[in-house]
C-alpha cells in the first residue's frame, strides 16, 4: 500500500480472536516446552509461519473447502495434566477396549501410564516418550521430512506439542501384537497436541492403531503421525476418529516409503463437529506400494475433510486410494486428493477414487481429485462419484418386507464394507464395523 507522501506502508492482516489467543498461548508456553533451546528455535519458526499468514481460509487452495479461520473462532487453553476425576472418566471412555494390543493411552494429550500397557514391548520394538527424542535430536523430531512443515496444522503441532511417543522396530522384527495409541479428551474445553514417530527397519513390520474419542465439551485436538519405512518394511495403520460433537480435530499422517516397502491404511471418521485428516505419502524407493482407504460417516452439521497428497519420485511404485462417505442431515464431506508423478518416476501405477452417498437432500459432498504427471511411462487415473441410494435396490428390499430404514442401512453397510473389510485383524475389523453399524442405527 502507498501512502499520500509516496511511502510504502506494510499491510498487516487483522488477527482474529483465535489468532490472538494462539499468540498469547505460544508466548506463555514456549519456555517450558520440552526439547530445550534447539527445539525452541524450530518451534519459533513453525509458529512464525502461522502468525505471518494467519489461519488458512477458503482463499488458500489447500483449505478452500475447510475454512479453518471460520471454524476455529477461538483458541482453547492448553490442557493441564488430567485430574483424578478426568482419569476416571477417561477409563470409562477407552475405545476398542476388547481389542488385544499393547495399548498406550493419552488423556488430554498427556501420557496416562496407569491406563497404559507399560509391561514392555515385544522383542525388536522400543517405545519411548517423545521428550527423549526432543532432548537428543529436537530438529529431527519436530521438523519432519515428508510433510510440509509450513502447513498450518503441522506448524501448530510443531509449535505446541509437548507429549507423544517414539516407536522403533528393528530390522527384521515382526511383533505379533499391534500397538494401540488411544487418545481420550475429557473435562473442560481445552486444546491438546500429540505426536507419534514410528520407524520400521528393513524387512520389519508393525501394526499401529490410532483412536480418538472425547466427551461433549468443545475440545481442539491436533495430532501428527510420522512414519518412516525402510527398504522392504511393512506397516498397517488403522484409525478411528470418534470425538465429541463439539470438537475440532486436526490430524496429519506423513509417511516415507523405502524400496519395496508396503503401507496399508484404513480410517473411520464419525466424530467431531469439524475434522480434517491430512495424509502425505512420499515414495523414496523403487517398487514401493501403498493402499490408503477411509470411510466417513457424518450427520447433523458435521464437516469432515480428507486431504491427500501422494508424491511418486521413484521407479515402479504403485498407490491405491479409495475413500467413501455416507452423509445425512446437513453434513458435509470434503475429499482433496492429488497424485504427483515426478520426472523420472517411470512405471508409476496410481489410482484414486472418492465416492459419496447423500442420504438427505441437504447433505453435501465436495470432491477434488487431481493428477500432476511429469513422466511419460505411467498408468494413473482418478475418479469421483456423488449420488443417492439406488431406488431400485431400495424397492427390491422393501418389497421383501424390509422396512425403509433397515433397507437403507443394509445398502450403506454394503457401500462402506468394501473399505472396512480390508482390515486384516478380525477383532479390530469387527470393532470398527460395529461402530459404523451404531452410526446407522442412531440415524434411524
Amino acid at each position: 500500500m502507498r501512502t499520500e507522501d509516496g511511502m510504502n506502508a506494510e499491510v498487516r492482516p487483522i488477527r482474529t480472536a483465535a489468532e490472538s489467543a494462539l499468540a498469547e498461548l505460544f508466548a506463555s508456553a514456549r519456555e517450558d516446552a520440552p526439547g530445550g533451546e534447539a527445539a525452541r528455535r524450530v518451534r519459533d519458526d513453525a509458529f512464525a509461519a502461522v502468525a505471518s499468514r494467519g489461519l488458512p481460509n477458503k482463499r488458500v487452495e489447500d483449505w478452500k473447502y475447510t475454512d479453518l479461520r471460520a471454524l476455529m473462532r477461538e483458541a482453547r487453553p492448553l490442557a493441564d495434566a488430567p485430574t483424578a476425576e478426568e482419569m476416571a472418566a477417561a477409563r470409562a471412555m477407552l475405545p476398542l477396549a476388547g481389542f488385544d494390543a499393547q495399548r498406550i493411552v493419552f488423556v488430554n494429550g498427556r501420557l496416562a501410564a496407569d491406563l497404559s500397557d507399560v509391561a514392555g514391548p515385544e522383542d525388536g520394538v522400543s517405545i519411548a516418550p517423545l521428550a527423549v527424542a526432543l532432548a537428543s535430536d529436537a530438529a529431527s523430531a519436530l521438523a519432519l521430512k515428508g510433510v510440509p512443515n509450513d502447513n498450518a496444522a503441522v506448524a501448530l503441532n510443531t509449535a505446541f506439542v509437548a507429549d507423544g511417543l517414539v516407536v522403533a522396530v528393528t530390522d527384521g522384527a515382526k511383533p505379533g501384537r499391534p500397538i494401540h495409541v488411544a487418545n481420550v479428551q475429557t473435562g473442560d474445553a481445552h486444546a491438546s497436541y500429540g505426536r507419534v514417530l514410528v520407524s520400521v527397519g528393513k524387512e520389519a513390520s508393525v501394526t499401529l492403531v490410532e483412536s480418538h474419542v472425547g466427551d461433549a465439551s468443545p475440545h481442539q485436538t491436533n495430532t501428527l503421525v510420522g512414519l518412516d519405512l525402510a527398504d522392504g518394511a511393512e506397516a498397517t495403520l488403522v484409525k478411528l476418529q470418534d470425538e465429541g460433537l463439539g470438537s475440532l480435530h486436526l490430524a496429519t499422517l506423513g509417511a516415507r516409503l523405502g524400496a519395496k516397502a508396503r503401507l496399508r491404511t484404513v480410517a473411520l471418521a464419525v466424530g467431531g463437529v469439524a475434522a480434517r485428516q491430512q495424509i502425505f505419502l512420499d515414495f523414496c524407493g523403487d517398487k514401493a506400494t501403498a493402499d490408503v482407504t477411509g470411510v466417513t460417516l457424518a450427520g447433523g452439521r458435521r464437516h469432515l475433510d480428507t486431504t491427500l497428497v501422494v508424491d511418486h519420485t521413484t521407479l515402479n511404485c504403485a498407490s491405491r486410494e479409495l475413500f467413501k462417505s455416507a452423509l445425512d442431515g446437513e453434513a458435509r464431506s470434503v475429499f482433496q486428493g492429488k497424485i504427483v508423478v515426478r520426472p523420472g518416476a517411470q512405471k508409476t501405477d496410481g489410482k484414486m477414487m472418492a465416492q459419496a452417498l447423500l442420504l438427505s437432500e441437504t447433505a453435501e459432498a465436495n470432491a477434488k481429485p487431481e493428477l500432476e504427471i511429469f513422466a511419460d511411462d505411467v498408468v494413473c487415473g482418478h475418479g469421483a462419484t456423488v449420488g443417492a441410494l439406488d431406488e431400485d435396490l431400495l424397492f427390491y428390499l422393501k418389497a421383501r418386507g424390509i422396512p425403509q430404514a433397515e433397507a437403507e442401512s443394509l445398502l450403506v453397510q454394503a457401500f462402506v464394507g468394501e473399505v472396512l473389510e480390508g482390515i486384516e485383524n478380525e477383532s479390530l475389523r469387527e470393532a470398527l464395523t460395529a461402530r459404523a453399524d451404531r452410526w446407522l442405527a442412531e440415524r434411524s
